[in-house]
């Protein structure tokens, strides 16, 4: 999932590669579920109300499925954060891509927030505080307190971390 190398740097190296936690899916699997119960229960609709009742579930259950579950999906799927010895590196986007790099140089603040229900599901927002741009926030990084101490390792440890702890890629 990283980077290839030759979007790197002369010395640079990929310290960590991650994607936002699955709980972003969470929805859209739970939006599946009850799409496919909808679509289900009108194919056992009364024979009065069939064919046209099925077919108006069904595509309004395809447009939820597009909608609701699919470009989440993909959306969750190409956002990815990849940390380097200089860099922090986010590339985003389905059909338009986008990314933003920002060099580990102007960081001159690192934290992490976790609300009840990311102490639940192991992750949390990282907040990046430049010397002269808005905080950078990083939301749903897996095992946000692991990652912070990564980070400062990485800002104030030398140019190499010293050691990188294991992060749950998920």
């Amino acid at each position: 999932m990283g980077l290839p190398p030759e979007l790197l740097g002369a010395g640079e190296v990929e310290v960590l590669s991650l994607r936002t936690h699955v709980k972003a899916l969470f929805v859209p699997a739970v939006v599946l579920v009850l799409v496919a119960v909808a679509i289900g229960v009108s194919y056992a609709l009364p024979a009065s109300v069939q064919p046209w009742a099925s077919w108006v579930v069904l595509i309004l259950g395809v447009v939820a499925l597009i909608f609701w579950v699919l470009v989440p999906f993909l959306r969750w799927a190409t956002t990815t954060y990849t940390f380097t010895n200089r860099r922090i590196i986010t590339r985003r986007g389905i059909i338009n891509k986008s990314g933003h790099d920002l060099p580990l140089t102007r960081i001159v603040n690192v934290a992490y927030s976790l609300s009840l229900s990311d102490r639940i599901f192991g992750c949390g927002t990282l907040s990046l505080t430049t010397a002269a741009d808005e905080p950078v926030t990083l939301d749903d990084i897996p095992d946000v307190e692991r990652v912070h101490v990564m980070m400062t390792e990485l800002l104030f440890g030398g140019d190499e971390p010293r050691s990188v702890p294991k992060v749950k890629d998920e």
